[in-house]
Formats: structure tokens, sequence, C-alpha cells
């Protein structure tokens, strides 16, 4: 059992909208990742995606924006445990979660090539 008092379904949800807000507030990079997404989403409704194409976009894009928020996590908890002081251990740690968001956001670029670069094309051809 834990120390502290289990919270209801009510609580948990409004904690995970301060979440949200908090990273859309502290962090820059999750607002560009969302000032790109909004356009796309846009364009795949113009191109009339597949149900199939639309939620991969969604998946994409939400990938993206959780390792984000991950790694804003961690660099938050490391901060605030090591008192903002250096360390290479942390600095390393920081490094590699920053890593994960760059493998995720290449992997999205390409993901939005191969599901957009085909009704573009058509659209210029024709």
């Amino acid at each position: 059992m834990t120390k502290y008092k289990t919270q209801n379904l009510r609580n948990t949800f409004r904690n995970a909208r301060k979440g949200m807000r908090l990273s859309l507030k502290s962090e820059r990079n999750i607002r560009i990742h969302i000032i790109v997404a909004i356009p796309a989403l846009i364009l795949g409704f113009c191109l009339n995606f597949s149900i199939v194409k639309f939620c991969i976009l969604l998946m994409t894009i939400t990938s993206v924006l959780a390792a984000e928020m991950f790694n804003s996590a961690i660099e938050f908890s490391l901060d605030s445990i090591y008192h903002n002081k250096y360390s290479r251990m942390v600095g390393m740690a920081k490094d590699i979660a920053a890593g994960a968001v760059m493998l995720v956001t290449i992997t999205a670029i390409l993901i939005g090539f191969l599901l957009f670069a085909p009704p573009l094309i058509k659209l210029v051809v024709a």
C-alpha cells in the first residue's frame, strides 16, 4: 500500500489535463510540433485520407508529442533531483532522451512523406 491517497478517476484526468497544459506552456518544442501537426491534419482531411491513413497520421503525431512530453518529464525530474547542478550522468540521460525525441521526429517526417507525397504528386501531375 502506498502512503499517498489513491486518486479517483476524476482527479486522474484533472492531473493529466494539467500536465498537458504545463507542457504546452513550458515547452517550446511541443508548441512547434503542434503548429506543424495542425496543418498536416487539415491537409490529410483535404486530401481525403482513408481512415487507415488518418489513423497512421494521428498515431504519428501523438508519438512525437508523447516523446517530447516524456523528454520534458525526464529533464524536469533530473533537474529537480540534482538541483540544476551539472552532472555528467544527468547530461547523458538528457541527451539520450533528446535523441529519442529526434528519432521519433525523423520517423514521423518519413511517415509524413510516405503519406502525403503520392496524393500531392497526383495533384501536381493532373
